[in-house]
């Protein structure tokens, strides 16, 4: 028999309600409060699935500081015509851009942190492989 599997990144902050609402704004996703305040879900129609956990002796990561290096970070990926937009809508919602290149010019990759700490990238989504002619 197998078992059906499922998976979810949680994240660690000290608010949790207000880091999912953040996160449930920017994908366009629900709320879901879990069993206690102390877990909050994210999930959305686009196959989002995202938790926020409490943690009371939580501290923000301090990437891109070499001495603690960034664990991990959400991929968010947007068509590339509309990354100038959701850099504006990520920031509106709390998002504070991270400035880690310092090259002139448009960028195909933004990184921010969230109202907690966190860091996650809005990406350009790669286009789709045209099918090949026969």
């Amino acid at each position: 028999m197998t078992v059906k599997k499922t998976s979810v990144l949680v994240l660690d902050c000290a608010e949790p309600q207000a880091l999912a609402l953040f996160y449930a704004q920017l994908l366009d996703a629900d709320v879901r409060m879990g069993d206690t305040p102390d877990i909050v879900e994210v999930i959305g129609a686009a196959g989002v699935r995202l938790a926020v956990r409490r943690d009371h002796g939580y501290a923000p990561p301090s990437w891109p500081r070499p001495e603690d290096s960034q664990q991990a970070h959400l991929r968010i990926l947007v068509d590339p015509a509309d990354l100038d937009e959701a850099e504006r809508e990520a920031v509106s919602l709390g998002a504070r851009p991270i400035a880690t290149d310092v090259e002139d010019g448009p960028h195909d990759t933004r990184l921010f942190s969230d109202p907690a700490g966190h860091s996650f990238t809005l990406a350009g989504r790669p286009a789709a492989p045209e099918a090949p002619t026969l």
